[in-house]
């Protein structure tokens, strides 16, 4: 069983007393039996491609020949991390075909076969195996290699070191490694709407790389690695940069516009947006034909399981799905371009131009969402706490205090400031709030109302000098406390 980024089984066999392009001819005819899809083919090798089943996406197949033997290399097409012996058994498979058509061909056949094909051998060697389609899984040789930037592989690991950077400033700060607490994820920066729309419009971007504790972080940048051996070398250092942070704005657009209180950060928004972007081109003649197949139904499921296990409560789905349609559209943006290779002006326009239009239209829609009125909320709340402690007092009154007092201090301490809180929180339920805040502020009435009739039972009790009050105060007592809970649990969400 293989594992990896991309899991692969290697093997090297010799000639024996047959030519490079004798051998070439005996492997075509073996993976054709195999019935896998042979895409390009070069003098010294060809890419092949297992067909897809229960068992597997479709495995990728790279052959290239040297003077005296062939190196055969099964590589799994998708983004599964194991491959549970799927490579070595296409690799096994391959040979065992290969011993069975030495023996059905003679000599005379391969160079007839061989003549043939020279019409349909490609340019090139296997360098172009290597890019076709463009690739750089092949540069992914150990762990710190994932970090390091070169050629074709450039902005991936700079994405990569910039969140696993910002996650350790994070938490050699004193954020908490598992699950930082939302206070701290807003002070670093991320999107939630009562603080977004407060001329904090950075968040939209600064969200985009940050992380709701490590396993979010690791998942996300084995994610983003994935898309970005494939997709990078295909679109250039420019292009897939402005891919991802167009892509990462728009996704956190889409969160804003959908969530009142979520508090959203994290660069799966982004990534599927790359996702997208790759989704559009697998959909056009830029991806070599016999690997589309086989990376669409990968990169399908792998989007198809991440929305689905977005509608889990706690997962930000708008921005998966913000990112997801806004980098399909850029993807498709980017087909003319990349067809014409050789106008490099026709890219910086491109980018120029998609950059306008995502900050115009993000802007459009953070300037007509209505923002909330959390912070005059916030400071009608603070006098309903301390209306709240005076009218509390009188339960503080020492004991053999004068029924007299008690009847005073019940009447215009008690009564009159449960009245004026009850007041107040009709007054703020009239703002303009979130939904929930709305639900809160009924259980809030309710909870004035119930000390409302506390404190009139018990001016009765007193007045009276009884205790046939008593059940009755101790039944309300037991409705506030419940009352009381799910108000804690409210706030503690």
């Amino acid at each position: 069983m293989a594992f990896g980024i991309s899991p692969k089984h290697i093997q090297e066999i010799s000639l024996e007393n047959y030519t490079p392009e004798q051998f070439l001819i005996i492997l075509l005819e073996s993976a054709r039996l195999l019935e896998w899809n042979t895409g390009a083919i070069f003098a010294d090798g060809f890419v092949a491609y297992t067909p897809i089943s229960l068992s597997s996406f479709g495995e990728e197949v790279k052959v290239k020949i040297g003077p005296t033997s062939a190196t055969l290399k099964s590589e799994c097409n998708g983004s599964q991390m194991f491959d549970w012996g799927k490579n070595k058994e296409n690799v096994v498979r391959l040979i065992s075909k290969i011993n069975q058509v030495k023996q059905a061909f003679d000599t005379e056949e391969l160079n007839r076969k061989t003549e043939e094909l020279e019409a349909t051998i490609q340019q090139g060697d296997q360098e172009d195996i290597n890019l076709n389609p463009p690739t750089t899984r092949e540069r992914i040789t150990g762990l710190f290699s994932i970090f390091r930037p070169v050629p074709g592989y450039f902005i991936t690991p700079l994405l990569i070191d910039l969140n696993i950077l910002l996650f350790i400033i994070m938490t050699a700060s004193g954020v908490n490694v598992l699950l930082p607490d939302p206070d701290s994820l807003i002070r670093w920066g991320a999107n939630f709407r009562i603080v977004t729309l407060e001329d904090q419009w950075w968040r939209l971007l600064s969200s985009c790389f940050l992380h709701i504790g490590i396993f979010h972080l690791l998942m996300n940048m084995y994610a983003l690695l994935y898309i970005g051996v494939l997709l990078e070398p295909h679109l250039g250092k420019t292009k897939f940069l402005a891919a991802y942070l167009l892509t990462g704005i728009m996704a956190s657009t889409t969160s804003l516009t959908w969530h009142e209180l979520t508090i959203s950060a994290g660069a799966s928004g982004a990534i599927f947006g790359m996702y997208g972007v790759f989704l559009a081109m697998l959909t056009t003649n830029l991806i070599e034909k016999s690997a589309r197949k086989s990376l669409l139904i990968s990169i399908g499921i792998f989007v198809g399981y991440n929305l689905l296990n977005g509608m889990k409560a706690g997962i930000d789905n708008a921005a998966h799905l913000g990112g997801l349609l806004s980098g399909i559209v850029i993807g498709y943006s980017f087909v003319p371009g990349l067809k014409k290779k050789d106008d490099p002006m026709m890219d910086s326009i491109l980018v120029a131009v998609l950059s306008v239009l995502v900050i115009l239209g993000s802007s459009f829609v953070y300037k007509n969402i209505k923002p909330y009125e959390v912070s005059r909320y916030d400071e009608r709340m603070k006098e309903f706490a301390q209306t709240e402690m005076e009218a509390l007092e009188i339960y503080n009154l020492p004991e053999g205090t004068p029924n007299s007092r008690l009847l005073y201090e019940i009447e215009y301490r008690g009564i009159y400031y449960w009245n004026e809180n009850l007041k107040l929180v009709e007054e703020v339920d009239r703002l303009y709030l979130p939904e929930v805040i709305h639900q809160r502020n009924e259980k809030l009435r309710q909870y004035c109302k119930l000390r409302l009739e506390h404190c009139t039972v018990l001016f009765h009790a007193v007045k009276e000098d009884t205790n046939n009050y008593q059940t009755q105060l101790e039944l309300l007592n037991k409705k506030i406390e419940a009352l009381i809970n799910e108000l804690k649990g409210g706030s503690a969400n």
